[in-house]
């Protein structure tokens, strides 16, 4: 940056800009064809607090936003999981606000307060962020249950975590975040507070916790003629929000949403919870001249018994990524996964019951499942092009196509371009 982050980085900030631009569309299904121009800016500014003034431990941290174009899967696709993890309402934002604080020698505990997104820390599989739809990132059950689809990209929300090295190679990670990005209980967070600086606290509590199994754990030694381990993190976690949740089925009177003497109005559950699991395994690593030639599997599920007062109650996420693929392509991985959500059977009935009410075609909603192949290849240093194919089957779980509401969406192929940029 033209000496801009050298000088910086005297006084222990460092800053990282990047732009993920992306091309996608649907050939084929979907309610419309077509493509659409995607894009996301970000900006983050550290300061290590040691450096910058001799206080042991601390860090700072500050994230910006700049959302462009426009999102395919809202336009023209109508589907659950979402074919890009960027799409987003165009804006420009505060994205995190947190101070960061280790503790005792071996830096066996950190507090971390302030504005935070959660899909940094929680949930994540790591050879899953080499996709580019959504669901390999924040999953499908808080997405589509949480408010706003809870504290994660594009939003955040105040909160404290707390992340505590039980034992090698054991490490607990929880925190307590405000129930909602957003200060309003109806409209759409990301236009209700669509610069990110709202800080809400007038709404219900999200707690959150993690056990984390990691191998080879910190610190861990390995013979000088030895071969490399086959790394694996195995990660057990759960939510709850206190927020209010509306009843799929029924209204404040115990009538059936669907049928013309309901206020309109659902019924209140206070909180809701979900239980989760997530596996990242090394199953190969070449023992020739170069060790970094790796093939990893991951896998994540989750889910909530609470299927009367959430949209969706159960997801899961299942993939493989090889890393140096090819000949001295090092810096490339491909890979191949797939993601599936299931409808909650409240709304599912809620379907049936407007069938049974009105008339219309409401086919009762189910699962919907997609595929991915991705490869990611490193052109040069800073600049990384990604082309990428997605089929999604049964878009929503099979609502009616708002075009032609006699039929359901069909099926939807999605061909995409990718380029990040790192400065």
């Amino acid at each position: 940056m033209w000496g801009l982050r050298s000088e910086l980085g005297k006084y222990g900030a460092t800053l990282a800009i990047q732009e993920t631009s992306e091309v996608m569309g649907n050939p084929t299904g979907g309610i419309h064809r077509g493509a659409a121009y995607n894009g996301l800016t970000q900006a983050v500014l550290q300061v290590n607090t040691q450096r910058a003034f001799g206080w042991y431990g601390g860090t700072f941290n500050v994230s910006m936003e700049q959302i462009h174009g426009r999102s395919l899967s809202a336009d023209n696709l109508g589907v659950l999981q979402t074919a890009s993890g960027i799409e987003a309402d165009r804006s420009s934002r505060l994205w995190e606000l947190w101070f960061d604080q280790k503790f005792f020698d071996q830096q066996q505990l950190d507090i971390k307060i302030g504005q935070q997104s959660l899909d940094q820390e929680y949930m994540i599989s790591s050879n899953a962020l080499t996709f580019v739809n959504t669901m390999f990132g924040w999953p499908m059950v808080p997405s589509a249950d949480l408010p706003g689809g809870g504290p994660a990209y594009p939003l955040s929300t105040l909160g404290a975590r707390a992340r505590y090295w039980l034992a090698t190679p054991l490490y607990l990670i929880g925190g307590v975040y405000s129930g909602s990005p957003s200060r309003s209980w109806s409209d759409d967070p990301q236009k209700s507070n669509s610069t990110g600086t709202s800080f809400p606290l007038n709404r219900g509590v999200m707690a959150i916790a993690e056990l984390q199994y990691v191998y080879p754990a910190l610190g861990a030694m390995v013979s000088p003629d030895g071969n490399q381990p086959l790394s694996y993190t195995y990660r057990l976690g759960g939510w709850y929000d206190s927020e209010p949740f509306g009843d799929q089925y029924y209204d404040n009177t115990h009538t059936p949403l669907a049928s013309p003497d309901s206020t309109g109005v659902p019924r209140n559950h206070r909180g809701a919870f979900s239980l989760y699991a997530v596996m990242d395994q090394m199953i190969w690593r070449s023992h020739g001249t170069d060790p970094n030639r790796t093939i990893n599997i991951f896998g994540r599920v989750m889910g909530t018994p609470q299927s009367e007062r959430v949209p969706v109650d159960f997801s899961m996420n299942f993939g493989l990524t090889f890393k140096d693929p090819l000949p001295y392509r090092t810096d490339d991985t491909f890979g191949i996964g797939m993601g599936y959500t299931h409808v909650s059977s409240a709304l599912a009935r809620n379907d049936k019951a407007i069938h049974r009410y009105t008339g219309n075609y409401s086919p009762a909603q189910g699962g919907e499942t997609f595929v991915e192949m991705t490869y990611q290849y490193q052109f040069c240093g800073w600049m990384q092009w990604q082309p990428d194919l997605q089929y999604i089957f049964n878009p929503s779980g099979g609502i009616p196509n708002p075009v032609h509401p006699d039929r359901r969406i069909k099926d939807e192929l999605i061909l995409g371009f990718r380029t990040n940029i790192a400065l």
